[in-house]
C-alpha cells in the first residue's frame, strides 16, 4: 500500500509562501508520503535543515526509504504536538523559519481498506493514525455510552441525525460488536432518514469518529500554543485544514495573533503597539486552483492559512 499515489494539497501555494530563506530550518508536521517534504527539500541549499513528523508507522517507514540518505532531512515517530519538545532537544528553538502542517488524511491511508478510514471499501474498524497503540474506532463503539456517541458524532461531524445514529449503534452492539466499516456504515445508513447529495450518509459520522479516535483537535490546539515560541522572527506558519473544526480553531488562533492577545476592550484608548500583536496575515486564505480540483478531486475542501511572526 506504500506505492498508492499521493497527491499534496495546495503544493505549490504551500512552497511559495514557506520557503523564503534556503539556508534556514524547516518543519513538515504532517509527512504523510513526503509530497511536501519533497517539495522544501527542492528549496534548500546545503545549509537548510527539513525536520519531519509523523505518527503513522507507514509514513515513517516510507520517509526512511526515500528519504534518508539526504543529509538535510531528519524524521521523527512522532504527532506533530511533540513538535516543541522535538525542536528543543535538537537546539533548533527560535531558529525555525516555517512550519507546515497539512491536516488532511493522507490518500495511503484513505485508500488502504485495512486502515478502517474508508467508507467505500470494508475492513476493520480501526481509524487510528498510529496503528501501533490506542484504542481502535471498534473497540471505542463497542463500550462508549450512547450519548458520548451522541456528543461525538454531533460535535465533531456537525451530524444532525447524531442521536438517531449513536442509537442505532447502541441497538445493534447489544446483538452482535461492529467490527468493519462495512457494518458501521449500514447501520449509517439505515439510521439516517433523509440523505445529502453528492454526500455519503457515513462522511460526517467516520470523520467525527476518526477525530475523536485520534485526539486530532486537541493535538492541533497544542502546536498552536506552542508554534510561536518554535518559530523565529519573520517565520511562517502554513496551515492546511480539510473541515469546518479545523479551520475554525486555526482562523479564531491567527486572529488573535495578529490583533493581538492582550484582553483589552474594544473602546478602550490605547496604542496599536501596546496590543502585543504577535503575527501578520500572509494573504488571505488559499484554495485549490481549478487545475488541482481537476487532477485531485480531494483538495476541494482544502483552505490554507499563513501567518509570520513578528
Amino acid at each position: 500500500m506504500s506505492n498508492i499515489l499521493h497527491q499534496p494539497v495546495l503544493l505549490s501555494e504551500a512552497i511559495k509562501v514557506l520557503c523564503v530563506d534556503p539556508d534556514a530550518y524547516y518543519i513538515d508536521g504532517t509527512f504523510g508520503r513526503g509530497g511536501h517534504s519533497k517539495a522544501i527539500l527542492a528549496q534548500l541549499s546545503a545549509q537548510g535543515r527539513l525536520l519531519a513528523l509523523d505518527k503513522d508507522p507507514e509514513a515513517i517507514t516510507y520517509a526512511q526509504a526515500h528519504f534518508d540518505t539526504d543529509p538535510r532531512f531528519m524524521v521523527q515517530y512522532t504527532s506533530f504536538s511533540q513538535m516543541a519538545e522535538i525542536v528543543k532537544q535538537q537546539g533548533m528553538e527560535g531558529k525555525v523559519k516555517g512550519i507546515l502542517l497539512d491536516l488532511g488524511v493522507s490518500s495511503p491511508q484513505l485508500d488502504n481498506a485495512a486502515r478502517g478510514f474508508s467508507f467505500s471499501e470494508n475492513g476493520v474498524l480501526d481509524m487510528r493514525m498510529n496503528n501501533q497503540q490506542g484504542e481502535t474506532a471498534a473497540e471505542w463503539l463497542q463500550t462508549a455510552k450512547q450519548e458520548d456517541i451522541t456528543w461525538v458524532l454531533k460535535y465533531y461531524g456537525e451530524e444532525r441525525f447524531a442521536k438517531r445514529i449513536a442509537t442505532a449503534i447502541v441497538a445493534y452492539r447489544q446483538q452482535n460488536p461492529i467490527t468493519d466499516t462495512k457494518t458501521l456504515v449500514a447501520i449509517i445508513q439505515q439510521a439516517i432518514p433523509v440523505k445529502e447529495k453528492h454526500k455519503h450518509p457515513a462522511t460526517r459520522s467516520f470523520q467525527a469518529i476518526r477525530i475523536y479516535i485520534n485526539k486530532e483537535l486537541q493535538e492541533l490546539e497544542t502546536v498552536l500554543a506552542e508554534s510561536m515560541q518554535i518559530l523565529s522572527p519573520q517565520g511562517r506558519l502554513a496551515i492546511i485544514s480539510f473541515h469546518s473544526l479545523e479551520d475554525r480553531i486555526v482562523k479564531h488562533f491567527f486572529k488573535k495573533l495578529v490583533q493581538g492577545v492582550d484582553p483589552f476592550p474594544a473602546d478602550f484608548p490605547i496604542q496599536d503597539v501596546c496590543l502585543n500583536k504577535q503575527a501578520r496575515y500572509i494573504g488571505k486564505l488559499y484554495r485549490a486552483n481549478k487545475q488541482e480540483l481537476n487532477n485531485n478531486p480531494r483538495s476541494r475542501s482544502a483552505i490554507m492559512r499563513v501567518v509570520e511572526k513578528l
